[in-house]
């Protein structure tokens, strides 16, 4: 699987970071794998970060394309509640059949989290992301300007180690006419934790909701598993399967989370 180089950066952090004595804060919270964000923040003055493989397949009106690349994002604590964000798609190779393969980078993303409130009885735990989309990637994946979005979500702890996530949120992006539109966000998911280092979980997700126009609404059903190595890695996979014909039919990731 694209890139080769993967494997032996995630087998050289593993084997470091399980080395390491549990550390006496919480364990690692990632983002990933799944569309619905974490509440929590990395802590005061720690970096995270959570890095993958991502492979999509797609056909749409009998072309069939496959999509490799490496998202990844950078976590920064500047206090208690708030943290920074950088995140990319990175290095994107696209393998359409009977035409030329694109390959390039996508553009990087900046923002910050607020963790507005902890969890309690009767209250989810709830945190707030504003980003915005730089048109820094290669040409074949840059959007077009600046495009912010901001994102809500909420966690609930349930009985028998389960848990609920949802998230919603809007954003603003250009089509290639550099007319701006809009658009909604939304998803939820559920969790189980098998043990205290094996998850798993299943989630719907619809990361564009907009007009045919603009690209129309893209939906997807996801299921993956967790597993903490330790407190301060985690790996992951999920498998996500297309809705509609504007979501890719088929994705699968894997991914390592580490804090530094």
């Amino acid at each position: 699987m694209y890139p080769s180089s993967f494997p032996r950066i995630a087998f050289a952090c593993l084997a470091t970071l399980t080395l390491l004595p549990a550390a006496a804060q919480d364990a690692i919270v990632p983002d990933r794998p799944n569309f619905v964000d974490s509440t929590d923040v990395v802590g005061r003055g720690q970096w995270q970060v959570e890095t993958s493989v991502l492979a999509e397949r797609d056909k749409t009106d009998g072309v069939r394309t496959r999509t490799y690349s490496m998202p990844t994002l950078l976590r920064y604590g500047v206090g208690d509640v708030l943290e920074l964000r950088v995140e990319t798609d990175g290095r994107t190779v696209e393998h359409t059949r009977g035409a030329d393969s694109l390959a390039g980078y996508a553009d990087a993303a900046v923002g910050m989290r607020w963790h507005v409130q902890d969890a309690a009885e009767g209250r989810p735990s709830v945190g707030l992301v504003l980003q915005a989309d730089l048109p820094t990637g290669s040409r074949a994946w840059r959007g077009q300007r600046v495009r912010p979005s901001l994102r809500l979500t909420g966690e609930w702890e349930l009985p028998a180690d389960m848990s609920l996530g949802v998230t919603s949120g809007a954003g603003q992006e250009r089509n290639d006419a550099d007319k701006r539109y809009g658009y909604g966000l939304a998803g939820v998911v559920l969790g189980k934790a098998i043990t205290p280092a094996w998850g798993v979980f299943v989630e719907l997700a619809a990361p564009q909701i907009a007009r045919a126009a603009d690209g129309g609404t893209v939906a997807t059903f996801d299921a993956g598993a967790t597993w903490l190595v330790s407190n301060r890695c985690q790996l992951d996979t999920m498998l996500a399967l297309g809705l509609n014909r504007r979501s890719p039919d088929a994705a699968l990731t894997v991914g390592l989370s580490f804090k530094l």
